[in-house]
């Protein structure tokens, strides 16, 4: 148990050294300055205005609520209709048979007539 304790204790000094380390840099010292200043700005914004900030996140999350909604209802339309198909495919599909045989049927008897005419011419 001691160890584990030791461990986060050497990886928190650690991370302290190398961020001091890094602060000698101009650079990074001043990009940090900017950066804390922002994210305190931010912070005493969000304290001074706490309703604000409860309405633009209710606002999202009905946003949000709603989006998922109009999802829902997309999905369910279209589980719907490819119900539908599924149901009128054999329909469809038996029709088409139908079709095919009458049409097949007519061209016979046209054929049957046709020759029987000519049968009928030579005699």
């Amino acid at each position: 148990m001691t160890r584990k304790n030791q461990f986060w204790k050497g990886m928190l000094l650690g991370a302290l050294a190398g961020g001091a380390i890094s602060l000698l840099d101009k650079q990074t010292r001043e990009a940090m300055k900017e950066n804390v200043q922002k994210t305190s700005s931010k912070v005493a914004y969000i304290v001074r205005n706490p309703g604000e900030i409860t309405d633009k996140v209710k606002g999202t999350a009905a946003k949000i609520k709603t989006a998922f909604e109009q999802v829902s209802e997309d999905i369910s339309y279209i589980t719907d209709k490819v119900e539908e198909l599924k149901e009128l495919t054999p329909q469809v599909t038996d029709i088409l048979k139908e079709t095919k045989e009458t049409f097949s049927e007519s061209d016979e008897s046209e054929l049957l007539e046709e020759v029987l005419v000519e049968g009928e011419k030579l005699t």
